[in-house]
């Protein structure tokens, strides 16, 4: 199965989390004191809140998928499309260690394909000396703007 995902950026995550609960009347399945994440089964939603962005707004979209083929597959399916693809491997990022890759749409806004390992109990902890590995790959500017979604810089915050 795949799940589709949401990453926002929000202010207050007090606030974010009782509207979101209210909404999805369901309570986060991590909630950490920057993060929180609901997996929804009605509609299929990996959703996530987070207050590490510069600026409000979504992050970035993806599609988590259950398993490792499927994953081959929307990355052979990117590949063989001509698109532009960044592939992390298996990298950590959310509270998660997961294999994943990137792609942009033409709008530059970023999404992620990816297979979630398990969880980790640090925030972006790495598997390895690649600390810059991370969420959400830079994005191009649109229309000589910065577009509304995270940008990955070193020493920023991520996801």
């Amino acid at each position: 199965m795949k799940r589709f995902h949401v990453h926002l950026h929000v202010d207050d995550l007090a606030k974010s989390i009782a509207f979101y609960n209210r909404l999805f009347s369901a309570l986060p399945a991590r909630s950490e004191s920057d993060y929180a994440k609901w997996m929804l089964d009605d509609p299929p939603v990996n959703f996530a809140i987070s207050t590490r962005g510069s600026q409000p707004g979504i992050d970035h979209l993806g599609i988590q998928t259950d398993d490792p083929e499927e994953l081959a597959a929307m990355k052979a399916r990117a590949e063989a499309a001509d698109m532009t693809l960044e592939d992390e491997g298996v990298t950590s990022c959310c509270y998660a260690r997961s294999e994943k890759h990137w792609i942009t749409d033409p709008q530059g806004i970023a999404w992620e394909h990816f297979h979630t390992l398990g969880n980790i109990p640090v925030f972006n902890e790495t598997p390895s000396a690649s600390a810059e590995a991370c969420c959400t790959p830079e994005a191009p500017v649109t229309r000589g703007k910065p577009l509304n979604i995270a940008v990955k810089t070193p020493g920023s915050g991520c996801c």
